[in-house]
């Protein structure tokens, strides 16, 4: 019934397009590391009214075959603020269509009246007793995409059987049913509820369970500036500045509202560091402000910059924010807890993709670090299991800047992310210490971890599987890379096989992962390297990780020796020439 979408398969029929078409028509959408996410357009592969639509269908199928009490716990759905003209597609229509399909059978829907930051999702699933959500999002991807993210009673992101599950539900009822397009219905329907209120007020006051040092920001005088990167996050963000005791962060104007242009960025994701950065830098030199606080479209994830003594601005990538936040979240929690808590209760967590900083805190201070497949949905569900075990996690986090302080929200969170290293700034600032004298005191006591992460752009699928296949049948059939150029490979392991040389069995301890390529190395001087593909975007990323004992390190040798080896593992197992791939601009 989108007039627009329903065009634009005209026209590619008109035009006699037909392997577009094809394209577009015959392949679904499937669950990613971030559930599901495409362009906005025409097409079963494509995010549009029809696709949600059946989505929505298949999810209601799923849960009422799960839950007896599904229609009185009631789904919450949120949403962002991207849209698309041309196929006349925006998150809150998309929503409205996702509320529409669940109050036309009769479901108490949670829908917000206004736009919300992802992490309000999951935690109102929680706060609620709702039997799961949804939020329309595709977070810092470029802006012709959107996305449907899917959470469980438990909060965290749905993961395998349940994503496999809802897609058989899908394909078996693909032709809308009466009321499914009825948008309106989220205005008139007596079984929608607005729970904006009680949600934002409730997170704000469980934020405060993270906050150790509200004296100390009542008094500050460290000015910070935050970006909301034409996104969700502006709103929220001074309220939980103002939760914390601090005065508001400065905003960037031509930032802060939303805009599903991103006009002022070439690509609305921070992670890309300086280059999109530039205009709360320079404001932040404007204003005085030392530290910049960026999150990302949903507010997710977060980006933190400071100006060092040189004037100059340093970035911190998601690793490096994840050694501060480790030394951080349990200094807190050691100078907090009872004097009967025990240490060997305490977890934090780590996708396997990202650095081994926390490992060697946990191995010197006496907590539990555990790693996960890449995406948050894995994390989110293993700490909501290690709670129900009566133990205490403290942090977690993934490499691509997304952070889990506390246990409010079991996914990340950009905006508890923001107020944290806030406070942490502030409270450094009265050691005499800036954040990043703090990280190098960090990596001198629990040892240097140097690591690197980039990406090629790729589009062509059969590219891909012909990188990875070579890979796994490299000195012959089924024979792994004993060496990369002059290093040697110590263990292999294939997540997407199932493969570990380092275990006795052969067998990959985390699970397998059939639907994505993933391949780990670990050499012998030390340097653990992955190879994987996204599973949001057309990218092969590659992370490489130096890892040195407390004591052994000149920083320089081992970002030399890293640098040389990503050269290799670039030059010898991805071939970037010859397959043509795009280097990431820099």
């Amino acid at each position: 019934q989108n007039q627009k979408t329903k065009e634009q398969i005209e026209s590619l029929l008109q035009d006699g397009k037909h392997k577009e078409l094809r394209e577009r028509l015959c392949c679904r959408l499937s669950f990613g590391t971030a559930g599901l996410r495409s362009a906005m357009g025409a097409g079963f592969c494509y995010i549009n009214d029809l696709t949600v639509i059946q989505s929505t269908q298949g999810i209601y199928k799923y849960l009422e075959r799960n839950f007896s009490d599904f229609k009185q716990r009631g789904f919450v759905v949120g949403y962002d603020t991207r849209g698309q003209v041309t196929s006349n597609c925006s998150s809150k229509k998309l929503a409205k269509l996702t509320a529409a399909v669940l109050l036309a059978k009769d479901v108490l829907v949670y829908f917000f009246s206004t736009y919300v930051p992802t992490p309000f999702v999951p935690y109102a699933v929680q706060q609620l007793g709702a039997v799961a959500g949804v939020m329309i999002t595709a977070s810092h991807n470029r802006k012709e995409d959107n996305g449907y993210k899917v959470y469980w009673e438990n909060g965290a992101q749905i993961t395998s059987p349940h994503d496999k599950e809802i897609i058989k539900c899908i394909e078996e009822c693909v032709e809308p049913w009466n009321g499914s397009w009825n948008e309106n219905l989220v205005d008139t329907s007596p079984l929608r509820q607005d729970p904006l209120k009680k949600i934002c007020d409730s997170y704000m006051e469980d934020l405060t369970k993270i906050c150790y040092h509200r004296e100390l920001n009542v008094q500050s005088s460290l000015k910070f500036v935050h970006t909301s990167f034409h996104g969700v996050g502006h709103d929220y963000v001074q309220l939980a500045f103002q939760a914390f005791g601090f005065q508001p962060p400065i905003p960037v104007p031509e930032q802060k509202d939303p805009d599903p242009d991103f006009s002022t960025v070439k690509c609305p994701n921070p992670e890309e560091g300086e280059s999109v950065l530039e205009l709360s830098l320079r404001l932040a030199e404007k204003e005085g402000a030392k530290v910049v606080v960026a999150t990302d479209p949903d507010a997710d994830r977060l980006a933190v910059a400071e100006q060092q003594e040189s004037g100059c601005w340093k970035v911190f990538t998601g690793n490096e924010l994840a050694a501060l936040f480790g030394w951080w979240m349990f200094s807190c929690w050691k100078q907090s807890c009872s004097q009967d808590a025990d240490v060997r209760n305490v977890y934090m967590l780590a996708t396997t993709v990202s650095s081994k900083i926390l490992r060697a805190i946990a191995l010197k201070e006496g907590f539990h670090f555990e790693e996960t497949l890449p995406g948050f949905k894995w994390i989110g569900s293993r700490v909501k299991n290690l709670l129900d075990n009566g133990k205490e996690v403290l942090f977690a986090f993934e490499e691509s800047i997304g952070f889990m302080c506390g246990t409010s929200v079991l996914d990340k969170d950009g905006v508890s992310a923001a107020v944290v290293i806030a406070e942490m700034a502030t409270y450094l600032q009265g050691q005499g210490l800036s954040l990043a004298q703090k990280l190098v005191d960090i990596y001198e006591m629990y040892g240097y971890h140097i690591s690197k992460t980039s990406y090629f752009l790729c589009y062509d699928p059969a590219t891909i599987k012909r990188i990875f296949e070579r890979l796994r049948n490299f000195d012959g059939p089924e024979s792994y890379p004993k060496c990369c150029g002059a290093y040697n490979i110590l263990h292999v392991r294939d997540v997407t096989t199932g493969y570990d040389s380092s275990q006795l069995s052969k067998k990959s301890v985390l699970p397998v992962s059939k639907s994505s390529q993933m391949i780990t190395f670990t050499f012998q001087n030390g340097c653990v390297a992955t190879l994987r593909t996204s599973g949001t975007e057309p990218k092969i990323k590659y992370y490489a990780e130096m890892c040195a004992l407390p004591g052994h390190s000149d920083r320089s040798v081992l970002e030399e020796e890293l640098q040389k080896l990503i050269e290799a593992l670039i030059g010898n197992f991805l071939e970037p020439a010859k397959n043509g791939l795009t280097w990431r601009s820099a």
